[in-house]
């Protein structure tokens, strides 16, 4: 019996030191509690909480020194157009023998683009006309769209493009089409877009803003030229000789002509006979 006493007697002192001890976690816990619960969630916030393709971009420190040094500028450039990089789509237009890379940009609830800015592509690699197989040095000509982000490339920063789509596949009978074609920093290419590390930057972000708005596919179009009905009879009379050559500039220029007349992004498809085909 004493024994049976004394474990009952140790057992309620070990109840009460127990007990003790929690009271004193607590009050000593409960004012910090308070204080994360009462203050916003951005105090506490560390990288991890910065959520979204922005943030998971922001990891990377190009990407961080590119907001640094051009969130100013984006920010006047489309305040100019009545738009937001907190809401934003973006199309890409490339014309080859003019070196030159249109952004054009809308509001995501909007149907048409408005033409942003323009920038000079720094370099350029091959000729006039698509690219058909690897090593060949052209620059593709086609309806496309952005398909990575490489915020570590050997090029500064650079945006993939889906060459070879599904248009290319079917017009050749190359064994090796290529790929990695990229618009990118340095002037240096071949076969891709490469522009100045500075303009990079500005369109690497665009880019980057228009995903994070949500837009999953940003068109990327890459035309020989400005496919103006003066400029179609010009490369006609150069490239008479081209006969496949000009069908395929004139199936290009059908989709040139509706983005022009409406400014929506086409709804490209692909003909058995690998034509781009624009619906009605």
């Amino acid at each position: 019996m004493h024994d049976d006493h004394g474990a009952k007697n140790v057992g309620k002192m070990i109840q009460i030191t127990a007990l003790i001890r929690a009271t004193t976690y607590i009050f000593r816990v409960l004012p910090a509690f308070v204080l994360m619960t009462a203050m916003p969630q951005s105090v506490f916030a560390g990288p991890e909480a910065n959520t979204g393709f922005l943030g998971q971009q922001r990891q990377y420190p190009r990407v961080r020194e590119a907001l640094r040094k051009k969130t100013d500028v984006l920010d006047r450039s489309l305040a100019a157009q009545g738009l937001k990089s907190t809401g934003l789509n973006i199309l890409i237009i490339a014309y080859k023998s003019e070196a030159i890379l249109d952004v054009y940009a809308k509001n995501p609830g909007e149907t048409r683009y408005g033409k942003l800015i323009s920038y000079p592509v720094c370099a350029s690699s091959g000729d006039l006309g698509p690219k058909r197989k690897q090593g060949d040095g052209q620059v593709p000509e086609g309806f496309y769209r952005i398909d990575r982000f490489n915020p570590m490339s050997n090029f500064h920063l650079s945006l993939g493009i889906d060459y070879p789509n599904a248009a290319d596949k079917l017009k050749t009978r190359a064994a090796r089409l290529g790929g990695d074609i990229f618009i990118h920093g340095s002037c240096v290419t071949i076969g891709c877009l490469p522009m100045t590390d500075a303009v990079i930057e500005e369109i690497y972000l665009y880019a980057v803003h228009a995903r994070n708005s949500g837009q999953k596919t940003i068109p990327v179009y890459i035309f020989p030229f400005r496919m103006t009905q003066e400029n179609m009879k010009k490369y006609e009379t150069l490239y008479r000789g081209q006969p496949e050559m000009l069908s395929f500039w004139r199936n290009l220029k059908q989709g040139h002509d509706k983005f022009v007349e409406n400014g929506e992004a086409l709804r490209v498809k692909v003909t058995q006979g690998g034509d781009y085909d624009f619906g009605p």
